[in-house]
């Protein structure tokens, strides 16, 4: 068999980013494509990954690498479900729940939430790591088994993405694991807006976070991406926002997985930690505007069981108990206040790595997570504490575990005399 000829060379396209020119569209389509096919070398796309984390990409250069990793793979489409669907995205975070809450309550007003969502990896746990926490819950649904849920009354669901989403962008996010390019913003938007367009939502919301627990610590590198972001939505007809939303400190009082479910579901009987609940909320506001319902009273639907029975509904529907009791840990450890005074500090991305220490998180993709591992939040910065009073409770199945958690959380708090100031957990919202 006589093989076919490239009609571009990987170098070609290399050099040209790498000397800061724009990639013509035709080559940049078949970058993807041939590397996708496996014509295109590990070797050659990292350096092309490294050439675009140096140089940049234009808007249009963006816009055509992400079209080119959906047209790797499958596009949905919830066309014939006659309601509107929305879906959420969070670049991720230390205590960041949020998805539990926020889709059946957006469901509750008879919108579709297609949320399909991943697994942690680090110190950021992962949606589907929070939920198998239920007892009989399960991620892997066919697209039939999704499409009748959201058609039903139910209307949300979470659950895993299927591969055959952009699995240019798997590979090429493997890749970019282990070359030190991750943090490239046009990789990192093609990466997540090529997925969800792919997905076939009609409208989304991001959430993106900025501070020490967060993917993007600068806000500025944040809002440069939630830019990024937005525009891509727009570009290809999915309605788009995004919240930019402050991780320097841990959201809510829980970090972990069962332990976040449980916080999820306090949040949801109305209660819950005032963070968690508000940023429910505005991500609620954003989600159903973009449905044609801005009017929605979303504090009365969490307040009056309405959210509630919807989330019941959707973890039925997926096989688990609701009412179920969740894991708890065999062994936990408790680190009290060595002085009277105001909580003044507490950095999210050492919290996070102790959860991680303790087994709520993974180092490996093929690693398992123990579901009762975690940390529960007693006070928060402005909070006034006594000598001896708890701060902060370490959850884990076995305490040899804690010794490295604590030494994780070392430095990451701090008592003092005055009140810190807070600012605002949402920060600014970004339109096209």
């Amino acid at each position: 068999m006589v093989q076919a000829v490239e009609p571009f060379d990987a170098i070609d396209v290399i050099r040209a980013k790498r000397d800061g020119g724009v990639v013509p569209e035709p080559a940049l389509r078949w970058m993807v494509d041939a590397y996708t096919r496996g014509y295109v070398s590990d070797a050659q796309m990292a350096s092309f990954a490294m050439a675009v984390f140096q140089r940049g990409m234009e808007r249009d250069e963006i816009r055509i690498l992400t079209d080119a990793m959906i047209a790797s793979g499958e596009r949905m489409s919830f066309a014939a479900l006659g309601k509107r669907t929305v879906d959420k995205h969070s670049t991720g975070g230390v205590g960041d729940k949020i998805t539990l809450p926020l889709a059946p309550l957006v469901a509750a007003f008879g919108v579709a939430v297609p949320q399909l969502s991943g697994r942690g990896l680090g110190h950021t746990g992962g949606t589907l790591d929070k939920l198998e926490a239920i007892p009989g819950w399960r991620a892997a649904l066919s697209n039939d088994e999704m499409f009748a849920q959201m058609q039903s009354d139910v209307g949300a669901v979470i659950c895993a993405a299927g591969s055959g989403l952009a699995p240019a962008d798997k590979k090429l996010y493997a890749l970019r694991d282990v070359t030190g390019t991750v943090e490239a913003i046009p990789l990192i938007a093609s990466s997540i807006m090529s997925k969800k367009i792919a997905e076939g939502t009609d409208a989304l919301v991001l959430d993106v976070k900025f501070g020490s627990g967060a993917f993007m610590q600068d806000i500025d590198r944040a809002r440069e991406l939630a830019e990024t972001m937005v525009a891509l939505g727009t570009d290809s007809g999915v309605a788009t926002t995004a919240l930019l939303t402050d991780m320097n400190v841990p959201l809510g009082r829980a970090i972990g997985n069962a332990n976040e479910v449980r916080e999820s579901v306090e949040v949801l009987a109305g209660g819950g930690p005032a963070d968690v609940r508000e940023l429910t909320i505005a991500l609620a506001r954003e989600m159903l505007a973009l449905a044609g319902v801005p009017d929605a009273d979303v504090e009365s639907a969490l307040d009056d069981g309405r959210a509630m029975d919807s989330w019941k509904a959707m973890i039925r529907a997926q096989d688990g108990d609701p009412d179920a009791s969740l894991p708890t840990a065999r062994e936990t450890h408790v680190v009290t206040a060595p002085s009277d005074g105001v909580v003044t500090r507490m950095d999210a991305l050492p919290f996070g790595i102790a959860a991680w220490r303790l087994g709520a998180g993974r180092a490996r993709a093929e690693d398992p997570v123990i579901h009762a591992a975690g940390i529960d939040l007693h006070a928060k910065p402005g909070d006034r504490v006594a000598a001896g009073q708890p701060l902060f409770t370490l959850s884990a199945d076995d305490g040899a575990r804690f010794a490295r958690a604590i030494e994780a959380v070392d430095g990451a708090w701090e008592i003092g005399t005055d009140a810190p100031e807070i600012g605002p957990l949402v920060r600014e919202r970004i339109t096209a």
